[in-house]
């Protein structure tokens, strides 16, 4: 047998027997201590509240995708790509180590015994050597580089009010588990002149020759053997133990969260019971296992802190905090840390509110402050729902009338007069009035083919009433059939719900609903992506015969409305991206010559996924297209979502004010962009306001893509 033939290495290399007998035993009790924290959190998961999504079904399925992107890194090298090189080599070094670790047991304790010898020899071992060497560089240089990124700036986004020394700790164990793994091999080669032809052990090798340069002898190296094997064995059985009950846990509680995420999470909130005081945030009762979960996946990376366009203008929120505020409380309101509650039930019993003005776990302002713009989970790299928990603390808020006077004003006017500007519903379609060479038909009366829900701005804001109009002509240029509700037209509800409105939201869907069942149409097309969001995504989720009985509720309907999506719902600009496309508008592409830049409404864009419809509209009429530096899912927010339209707040700069500052500063047109095109009627309002309190206005023009479409089409 030649020597590579027989090439191995003796696993406890002056470990006696009673050493190897300690060795297992700490090993079990360290995956003991292990496996009873992980118990404790999933228990304790299990306690929370029934989630109203059904979260685990299809779980193979589910494990498989969570799985494929946690393996890709695809997350983390969004929009960052040294958080995402630095993580992939740590995560991929730190399996390959274990796997190879449990391949070495197996081999050790089960195939040993049962076949009379090993495998672990030969080629096999060479090849083993060799990507353990590799994989364990690729850990270190990751773990190095996530260091340097921690302790170069210690003002970035991984430092904030909930840093420890937990998290130094976590950095710096997986640190020395990396280097100590290699200081034990190459200590080893060193001491055994069997293995000084072992050259696919190149790090090991590599630093073998450092300790004999150094003048370590073969008898040192087998004198201290013992000592630094045994203190790398300890600082990983240690670690081992460790995982359940601090930041390591997120290696586990990640990935669960990952296969447990909802997809459309934002988007369509969850379904309600009748008994709404099960959706509030009085006690860590009201939150469900998933809520509880996403504490403890949070990583504390900040992508969600550095995406918020609150945080960025000085609103007094952070994502991340809130998330992990939540989590500290729990924690600190139970004997057991891990599990977050004492006999099974939650332990604060309402005691200190989740939320309020003063003494509650999160500060009321913090949720006046949300845009509901998605933005955090949009970053966030663990699928951890920040919009959920934060809708939930809204209603509690809602619930004991603690809301902005503005707010109050507005749900009075919406459960009034059904819309949020107070106006009589008679005078919903009067914007009309005013197109001498169009009709627009109403769609209660006669078969269509789009229902157009047209939404409060474009019906009753004198500059939105614009963007109405240049909708309908360009409708009625294509030569399509189209009609309104007009006066049983109301508030679609999306944004008041987000403010935590919840009854009043039901009633509004239940309105529109029982209104389109009456209709003929083929689709509905509506102006303003949040009505297009939450027609499409929250209205077939309702579950309308839990409401059946209620005298509260102004509806007759117990079946669920377009459950199947047989009724499709769409935003304007997807309808005049297909009659473009057939060339009914008769449109060239070089009737424009502008210089434009483009918004993407986090409606439309993080919500529903949609940013080239608006994108080939602009195109089409021969503009000149400039992204802006945020642009698609990092767009950012105009200030208007989540009540933000009709509140006041105390902030350095308005969202609108900085968004319009990046269109004419930052974009590679800079000064030469002429308009500053948008999508969305609340996004109009709130950029025509910024453009006057930013002194933007001999800088840009502010128009919606129907405008720039139909300029286009009447050229």
């Amino acid at each position: 047998m030649t020597p590579l033939q027989a090439a191995t290495r003796e696993t406890f290399w002056t470990i006696g027997p009673v050493g190897k007998a300690a060795f297992y035993w700490l090993a079990a009790v360290a995956i003991l201590v292990f496996s009873y924290g992980v118990y404790a959190r999933f228990a304790a998961y299990a306690r929370g509240t029934a989630d109203p999504r059904d979260r685990l079904s299809d779980l193979p399925s589910r494990i498989v995708s969570a799985t494929r992107t946690v393996l890709s890194n695809e997350k983390q090298f969004d929009g960052d790509a040294y958080a995402g090189v630095m993580h992939t080599f740590v995560l991929w070094g730190f399996l390959v180590l274990l796997v190879a670790t449990t391949i070495l047991g197996f081999d050790i304790d089960v195939y040993r015994p049962i076949a009379g010898e090993s495998f672990w020899v030969g080629d096999f071992y060479l090849v083993y050597q060799f990507v353990v060497d590799a994989f364990g560089l690729l850990f270190v240089v990751g773990l190095g580089m996530a260091m340097v990124r921690r302790y170069r700036e210690r003002d970035g986004r991984l430092w904030g009010k909930h840093t420890s020394l937990e998290d130094d700790a976590f950095v710096w164990t997986l640190f020395a588990l990396g280097v100590g793994g290699f200081v034990v091999q190459a200590l080893g080669i060193v001491g055994q002149p069997a293995r000084a032809d072992e050259t696919v052990s190149f790090v090991g090798m590599a630093m073998a020759a450092g300790f004999r340069w150094a003048g370590l002898t073969p008898a040192g190296a087998e004198a201290i053997y013992g000592v630094v094997w045994w203190s790398h064995s300890l600082l990983a059985f240690a670690f081992i133990a460790w995982i359940p009950y601090a930041k390591p846990f997120h290696m586990i509680s990640s990935f669960a969260n990952v296969v447990a995420h909802d997809e459309k999470a934002g988007a369509r909130l969850p379904n309600v019971p009748a008994d709404l005081d099960h959706t509030n945030a009085e006690s860590l009762e009201d939150f469900t296992w998933k809520e509880l979960m996403d504490g403890d996946a949070c990583t504390k990376c900040g992508r969600c802190t550095d995406a918020c366009p609150a945080e960025a203008v000085g609103r007094p929120l952070d994502p991340r905090n809130v998330i992990l505020d939540l989590k500290a409380y729990r924690e600190s309101v139970t004997d057991d840390p891990v599990a977050g509650r004492r006999d099974g039930v939650a332990t604060d019993g309402g005691a200190v509110p989740i939320v309020a003005d003063e003494g509650g776990v999160i500060d009321a302002e913090s949720m006046e402050s949300c845009m509901s713009c998605l933005a955090c989970m949009d970053a966030c790299p663990v699928d951890i729902e920040h919009l959920t928990s934060f809708t939930k603390m809204n209603r509690q808020l809602v619930d004991e009338g603690a809301v902005d006077a503005n707010l109050q004003g507005v749900f009075q006017d919406v459960m009034q007069k059904g819309n949020t500007f107070g106006e009589p519903q008679s005078a919903r379609g009067d914007w009309a009035d005013e197109l001498d060479d169009v009709d627009v038909p109403d769609a209660r009366e006669t078969e269509v083919e789009y229902l157009w829900y047209v939404g409060d701005y474009p019906s009753f804001d004198d500059r939105n009433e614009e963007v109405a109009r240049a909708l309908a002509r360009l409708f009625d240029e294509a030569g399509v059939e189209f009609g309104i509700l007009f006066d049983d037209e109301k508030n679609d509800g999306n944004d008041v719900r987000r403010i935590g409105e919840e009854f009043l939201y039901l009633e509004l869907a239940g309105h529109h609903v029982e209104t389109f069942a009456d209709c003929k149409f083929d689709s509905i097309v509506c102006t303003d992506p949040h009505s297009y969001n939450t027609i499409r995504n929250e209205y077939p989720e309702v579950d309308f015969a839990e409401f059946a009985d209620d005298p509260m509720m102004p509806f007759d309907r117990e079946e669920p409305w377009n459950a199947d999506g047989e009724i499709e719902v769409l935003h304007w600009t997807q309808v005049v991206e297909e009659l473009v496309a057939e060339g009914r508008l008769g449109l060239s592409g070089d009737e424009l010559d502008y210089t434009v830049t483009y918004h993407d409404p986090c409606h439309l864009g993080r919500y529903n996924d949609e940013y080239e419809a608006p994108r080939e509209l602009i195109r089409a009429t021969g503009a000149d297209l400039h992204e802006m530096p945020r642009s698609r899912s990092d767009s950012f927010c105009c200030g208007g979502g989540g009540g933000g339209l009709w509140t006041e707040h105390d902030e350095e700069i308005k969202p609108s004010e900085e968004r319009l500052r990046e269109a004419v500063e930052d974009t590679d047109a800079g000064g030469e962009i002429e308009k500053f095109v948008v999508a969305c009627p609340m996004c109009t309002t709130m950029f025509e306001d910024g453009r006057k309190t930013g002194d933007f206005e001999d800088d840009v023009e502010i128009v919606d893509v129907a405008e720039l479409l139909i300029e286009a089409v009447e050229a």
